[in-house]
């Protein structure tokens, strides 16, 4: 008897049945997220993968999964249940759970994908829905219809219609069933958007991307992307999308980036009957190899040729242990990448592992625009005019992802090529300078090259002795410019790479597009090199023409702090400075801020060294919620906006979540009546009530359509609560 045998898991508990079918958010990066589904059977912890289980042959046996492979939920096709009588006498006498031995959370298919293979099933609408639920699935699909690459849009059109049209039909007849609600619409971005609007509309618990495995056979992987983005800005947030029939374990840093939670395949058995193997990278024959591409416990004790001597049963079997495996093992890799915040990083890596994919990631990142998507054919013209509505979609769908990334953030930027500065993070923390930051002075310009960070210590002296002078002085970075009094932000001030990424020399005409779009036109140009600062004080007077000047350090402290005040908590710059003026400033013995108290000795705000950002007090968020001038947000507005000048986001709170706020408890979903729309994961919020009285301070968990739909989870973490 194997070692899994002898020690089985214990079955799980049943969600509390207040929380079925409801979906929570425990950490992110971006879009990518982990997350909690709350079933009758267990909870079921995402981003995972459900293996597909063929009721008639079960290669890895599903019990062996839940105890060996702690497999917390998998899919089988009610279809094939319900056409085998001897299979859908047992199911409907024991329940699924039964027929199995499985005792974690089974979702079931439809048939659906039947119908693409064969060409129609034999079950109703209603009927495949109440099967399910007689037989005790936990999720089930409706019948919808499958929309194959080679249709045209019209035929496109009338079956997303047709799934839609059924989808109410599935509603009412699983009650109180947990079901998915497929999302079709080829490869037509318009239709996958409207299926994905609609279907939103209606009472499902779980949105599968439907129609997408003839795509993934064919590596049309810049196909799954435009898909992906399509339909994942269109969907409700609170509900986990899946990617149906995908198991491969090279998609899923991409996907996960983008926002999959789910995923499921026969894929770990399919490739192990052909003798091929999954990997994070591609595919290999096992006749190919002499060496395992990785060692995992299924083949520990074998090498390739000792697998090939055996008979195809036995060889099936382990290979698809080590198929099953590999892709447990990637979707690890992915979770703790979200924890990191390096998810994109990791997509963009698997992203130079295969060509098909590569290709699918650039368009990602670059966005291009509708027109120079693959030729279609179109049948109609009304078609036509509906495709040319949709070229405007990219951009706003590329908008989407880059609204909801957390900005700054712990850790080293690692450098990796012009993939870098397409990094949705970076493309946030460009957009939020531009948008917020204002220059103070209207002469030249300054900007010191060819020296990584700390800049403090190789020009910091300079620095105060060129505060108060009329200049705007920058850093230039590999990712751009950024003003120095913002000289320890991340991800300026943490790009990790080879010492050749500092000693590049300015482009002018590059800088001077980078100074318009910060306000800055029209100025002179002065650039200093320190990767040698000998004598660099007499070289940076003597280029500027001025006399020497004294040191000026309260000055240089005042503007580092004004200016993270007006980029970090959207404070109007006049408001910031004035805040900032004659105040006390706490360092640490690297010469960096550790505290701001101001001149009436209030500590307000705290940077924080690690990423260069800012913590507030209570006492700071008192003042800043002072100088509010707009009144409180009566609705959740998701149409994202940087709103200079108007303060942190507030988020006003239900009266019966008031007395806990005030406590120091945090803010939960389902108790949140509006937010600001400037609102943004990971940033500092003001909690009010409806009257906008400040109940407390902390960093929101959410994007403001997080805000709006989610019932389960933590919306805001309170760092200190507001007594009366």
């Amino acid at each position: 008897m194997t070692k899994w045998m002898n020690e089985s898991r214990k079955d799980p508990e049943p969600c509390r049945k207040q929380d079925l079918g409801k979906f929570e958010i425990i950490a992110r990066d971006g879009q990518a997220r982990l997350g909690k589904i709350h079933t009758n059977h267990g909870i079921v912890e995402t981003p995972c993968l459900l293996p597909v289980i063929n009721p008639n042959i079960r290669t890895i046996e599903p019990r062996e999964m839940w105890d060996r492979y702690g497999i917390k939920a998998l899919i089988t096709n009610s279809y094939v249940i319900w056409k085998h009588d001897k299979l859908r006498t047992k199911a409907l006498k024991d329940g699924v759970h039964s027929l199995i031995d499985y005792p974690g959370t089974i979702m079931t298919d439809s048939g659906t994908f039947q119908s693409y293979v064969y060409g129609d099933v034999e079950v109703g609408v209603e009927e495949i829905i109440k099967f399910q639920k007689d037989i005790g699935v936990d999720i089930a699909t409706m019948l919808d219809v499958f929309t194959r690459p080679d249709m045209t849009y019209n035929q496109v059109k009338e079956a997303v219609d047709d799934t839609i049209s059924r989808s109410q039909i599935s509603i009412n007849v699983a009650e109180d069933m947990m079901i998915n609600g497929p999302i079709q619409g080829g490869l037509f971005p318009d239709l996958r958007a409207h299926s994905a609007a609609e279907m939103s509309n209606l009472d499902f618990n779980i949105h599968p991307i439907g129609g997408i495995v003839p795509i993934m056979e064919q590596q049309k992987y810049k196909a799954l992307a435009k898909i992906m983005l399509a339909c994942k800005p269109n969907l409700s947030p609170e509900r986990p999308v899946h990617m149906f029939g995908c198991g491969h374990p090279m998609l899923f840093p991409m996907l996960i980036a983008m926002g999959a939670d789910l995923f499921d395949s026969a894929a770990y058995v399919l490739f192990a009957r052909d003798g091929r193997l999954l990997t994070p990278w591609g595919t290999e024959k096992i006749s190919e190899i002499e060496e395992w591409p990785v060692i995992m416990p299924a083949i520990s004790n074998y090498n390739p040729k000792d697998i090939l001597k055996m008979n195809k049963e036995e060889r099936t079997i382990i290979l698809s242990k080590y198929n099953l495996e590999v892709t447990l093992q990637e979707l690890s890799r992915c979770r703790q990448a979200v924890r990191n915040g390096t998810i994109w990083r990791l997509a963009e890596q698997r992203s130079h592992q295969h060509p098909a994919l590569r290709e699918a990631f650039l368009w990602l990142v670059t966005n291009p625009a509708v027109s120079s998507m693959d030729p279609i054919i179109l049948d109609d013209i009304s078609a036509s005019k509906e495709i040319g509505n949709e070229r405007g979609m990219w951009e706003e769908n590329w908008d989407w992802l880059v609204n909801s990334q957390t900005t700054p953030r712990n850790g080293g930027e690692a450098w990796g090529g012009q993939d870098t500065n397409n990094r949705p993070h970076i493309e946030m923390a460009r957009r939020r300078l531009i948008a917020r930051w204002r220059p103070k002075n209207d002469g030249d310009v300054i900007i010191f090259h060819g020296n990584s960070s700390p800049w403090r210590d190789k020009i910091g002296n300079l620095i105060h002795r060129l505060s108060g002078l009329n200049f705007e002085i920058f850093i230039q970075t590999p990712i751009g410019l950024i003003p120095y009094s913002l000289e320890d932000l991340n991800p300026w001030a943490h790009v990790e790479g080879p010492e050749w990424l500092w000693k590049r020399k300015p482009d002018i005409s590059s800088i001077q597009r980078e100074l318009s779009k910060l306000g800055i036109e029209d100025s002179r140009i002065f650039t200093f090199d320190i990767s040698d600062t000998d004598e660099l004080h007499s070289r940076v007077f003597d280029k500027l023409s001025i006399e020497p000047s004294e040191s000026n350090k309260q000055q240089t402290l005042e503007r580092q702090i004004s200016d993270k005040l007006t980029l970090l908590y959207n404070l109007d710059p006049q408001i910031a400075d004035r805040v900032c003026k004659n105040a006390e400033f706490v360092m640490s013995t690297t010469g960096r801020i550790r505290n701001m108290i101001d001149s009436n000795g209030t500590h307000l705000f705290s940077p924080r060294l690690a990423e260069g950002g800012m913590s507030l007090t209570i006492d700071g968020a008192k003042l800043l919620h002072s100088f509010r001038k707009r009144k409180p947000p009566v609705e959740c507005d998701a149409e994202f906006g940087f709103y200079p000048g108007e303060g942190p986001a507030w988020i006003v709170v239900d009266d019966d979540a008031e007395p806990f706020i005030r406590s120091g408890r945090n803010v939960m979903h389902g108790f949140v009546l509006a937010c600001d729309p400037w609102v943004r994961p990971n940033e500092d919020v003001l909690v009010v009530n409806s009257k906008g009285e400040l109940l407390a301070f902390g960093r929101s968990k959410s994007t403001a359509k997080e805000f709006e739909c989610f019932k389960k989870g933590i919306a805001v973490k309170v760092r200190e609560g507001c007594s009366n």
